[in-house]
């Protein structure tokens, strides 16, 4: 019988749980904060036990994955409502299925001595290297679905961008517009494009490298006219209302600023799932 060291096992779970959190961010463009992702990873990982219990069936370890999964995502991301809640929960365990459908699959085929399953959890002893290439390449995939998932067809609903910064509440209108492509090199989450002047910045041609406030930074961008740099950062929360359904979702993206006429642009695959 194979040896399971229970701190492997653990530090196996942390990351693997990290990384489907973050799959699950990208996929439903969810705000998630890395000390929310590890905290909920941690706790995700305590699940990984049972694999030291004895065999359970079928049903009742559904029923445990269902619940731990739901546990993980609310101490992940919060409670944002029950369709925000449904589809997060959704898109982590379809994460979860599709990754241990494949470790399944290498399982059954090669029947490595390295890998060992029981009640759904699956333990791995080989080297962090072959885990980080093979989980990369799995992200790489979700990657590309996203772009694909995210051709957005004609949207002619309504929508209100209020965004919370450290203690001020600003609303603007919002218009969901395919040319707003820009995206923050450091983090990859879209940018929203607001009128500087709702936030204080009458003329941004002042905010240079050395006068940007704390938090703020300057991103390259490009116009059909001109190349140019934007500040850009990162708020406390960014809520998109649809004033015709009454939705309200959070999401993962990153302020800009510019001379506008006092709209937030953002590109409407923010809007998806």
């Amino acid at each position: 019988m194979q040896t399971i060291y229970v701190d492997v096992l653990i530090v196996l779970n942390i990351y693997v749980n990290f990384f489907l959190l973050r799959i699950t961010s990208g996929i439903t463009h969810s705000p998630l904060k890395t000390g929310r992702c590890i905290g909920a990873s941690a706790f995700g990982s305590l699940f990984s036990l049972l694999i030291l219990a004895p065999q359970l069936n079928k049903l009742l370890t559904s029923v445990i994955n269902l619940t731990a999964a739901a546990l993980i995502v609310i101490v992940a991301f919060g409670f944002c409502g029950r369709r925000r809640l449904t589809i997060n929960i959704s898109a982590f365990f379809a994460s979860n299925i599709i990754l241990a459908g494949t470790v399944y699959g290498v399982y059954s085929w090669l029947k490595p001595e390295f890998v060992h399953i029981n009640n759904s959890f699956f333990y791995i002893d080989f080297s962090l290297i072959i885990l980080v290439l093979t989980t990369a390449a799995l992200y790489l995939i979700v990657y590309i679905g996203r772009i694909l998932l995210d051709r957005t067809p004609s949207d002619t609903d309504c929508y209100r961008i209020i965004v919370r910064y450290k203690k001020k509440i600003i609303a603007l209108n919002g218009l969901a517009d395919t040319g707003n492509s820009l995206v923050d090199f450091f983090t990859g989450s879209p940018v929203i494009v607001c009128d500087s002047s709702e936030f204080g910045f009458a003329d941004i041609s002042l905010l240079t490298v050395d006068k940007l406030p704390k938090g703020f930074r300057l991103l390259p961008c490009s116009t059909i006219s001109e190349n140019s740099f934007i500040p850009v950062f990162r708020p406390d929360e960014i809520l998109i209302l649809n004033t015709v359904s009454g939705e309200k979702k959070p999401v993962d993206a990153v302020i800009g600023l510019a001379q506008s006429s006092g709209e937030a642009i953002f590109n409407p695959k923010l809007l998806k799932l």
